[in-house]
């Protein structure tokens, strides 16, 4: 027979899974909460860096809304956004759906496995590395792109892809959509796999083609999954610097310039620290915001499938 907890028992397990979370708290605090909260009192402030802040208020925020730079380059952290998150779970869920009923049916889960290792291949590589290596496949003189097209007769179309400003921004855009695609793949197969076998079954039986099937079952059911992937591929597409810095240096001008390295720029090379710090904090704010809708979002959609 089963001896129920008193509540001071109860009390004491609680506590003692109160105490797993201390590191984690104590991390969180030190690494996350404090820097936030210094970035914060930076912002309120004109500092080059050196010598005491002065203090300035609501002024660098004041002049944020007024910087067309800002803008500018929000606008093109838009873009990366697409390029980074709506486009790779697009087609990272098509081809998670034609892994898993397709190919894992008719070849072997096991060249589904692969295939899909093969896709997430780029999410393991370093950028440092893949970026140098797309530097020059899109170099304009002798990248392979440009050698390619030159060498099946399509020399009109080389482009110097990198450092045409109409094109830099499409092309570092290309480059997001390879390297994120594979996130979106690997847990929409995860997710397709607590999936109800006898949904499909009952549907194929009444006659529905795959496509129906996978607008009417599969998107509804693995919903969860896709607001986790639109959202950790949305943080990662605002909070983007490396890839911006390593493929183009937000140039040609300011054709490929986002926000995260806006901020960048004012805190090293223009010296304006309280500037860059009132852009980064935006940025966090709008992390926090995004996330907070995205989870509500997603507990309303497992709420739907329970």
């Amino acid at each position: 027979m089963r001896q129920t907890q008193t509540p001071a028992a109860r009390r004491r397990r609680e506590l003692t899974y109160a105490v797993y979370l201390v590191p984690s708290g104590v991390l969180f605090v030190a690494v996350i909460l404090v820097p936030f909260v210094m970035n914060i009192g930076i912002s309120l402030t004109t500092w080059d860096g050196i010598g005491s802040p002065r203090w300035a208020g609501a002024g660098n925020y004041t002049k944020l809304l007024a910087d067309g730079d800002f803008w500018a380059s929000f606008g093109h952290n838009v873009a990366l956004v697409v390029a980074m998150a709506i486009v790779p779970a697009a087609i990272g869920l098509v081809l998670a759906a034609a892994l898993f009923d397709v190919i894992g049916r008719r070849f072997g889960p096991r060249t589904a496995s692969v295939l899909r290792a093969c896709v997430y291949l780029p999410q393991v590589l370093p950028f440092a590395v893949a970026g140098i290596v797309w530097a020059w496949i899109l170099a304009p003189d002798d990248g392979a792109l440009n050698e390619t097209l030159r060498a099946v007769g399509l020399g009109s179309l080389r482009e110097d892809w990198l450092g045409n400003p109409k094109l830099a921004l499409y092309t570092v855009m290309g480059v997001m959509v390879w390297v994120q695609i594979g996130f979106p793949l690997v847990v929409f197969m995860a997710g397709l796999q607590r999936i109800d076998p006898a949904l499909h079954e009952a549907a194929e039986i009444d006659g529905a083609s795959w496509w129906r099937r996978f607008w009417y079952i599969t998107i509804p059911q693995i919903r969860p999954e896709l607001y986790v992937v639109l959202l950790i591929c949305t943080v990662a597409a605002i909070k983007s610097f490396d890839k911006v810095y390593i493929l183009t240096g937000g140039g040609p001008g300011n054709a490929t310039r986002v926000p995260a390295f806006y901020s960048w720029q004012n805190f090293f090379e223009k010296t304006q620290v309280g500037y860059g710090a009132a852009i980064a904090t935006v940025l966090t704010l709008i992390t926090v915001v995004l996330t907070v809708v995205f989870l509500r979002r997603q507990a309303r959609a497992e709420e739907a499938n329970r």
